[in-house]
């Protein structure tokens, strides 16, 4: 089993896409309109995706509504990253929001990171 992806509801799916693909550097793997469900979907990804053997982001955009209320279950994506520093430097050079700055996890000694996508979704950057 592996898992395929993870799906979250945006606000504006251009920001979301410019987001994933201009600051997080991911791909566009593939979109899906559906305007008689009045919902669009895009699936964005490090390298090809699935076909990597990499999970993918579902980003639903339900037309006509522009903001979610965040839920307490949620927590964060995480992602690898070689030099979370740097990782933060361009993000923030990208236009992205650095919520915590590159440094050891509380009690650790791994590096993190979290940064934050336009609807409030927190991102973790791990270093390995």
């Amino acid at each position: 089993m592996m898992i395929l992806h993870t799906m979250l509801r945006v606000g504006n799916m251009a920001r979301s896409l410019d987001f994933y693909t201009n600051v997080l550097g991911m791909n566009l793997l593939r979109t899906t309109e559906r305007p008689e469900q009045k919902y669009s979907l895009a699936f964005v990804a490090y390298g090809k995706g699935n076909a990597d053997g990499q999970s993918e982001i579902e980003l639903t955009y339900n037309h006509g509504v522009d903001a979610y209320d965040m839920g307490t279950a949620y927590g964060h994506i995480a992602i690898q990253v070689p030099d979370a520093y740097a990782a933060c430097d361009k993000i923030k050079a990208a236009g992205g929001n650095v919520t915590r700055e590159a440094g050891p996890v509380m009690g650790g000694d791994t590096i993190i990171a979290f940064v934050t996508d336009p609807d409030g979704y927190k991102i973790e950057l791990i270093q390995r």
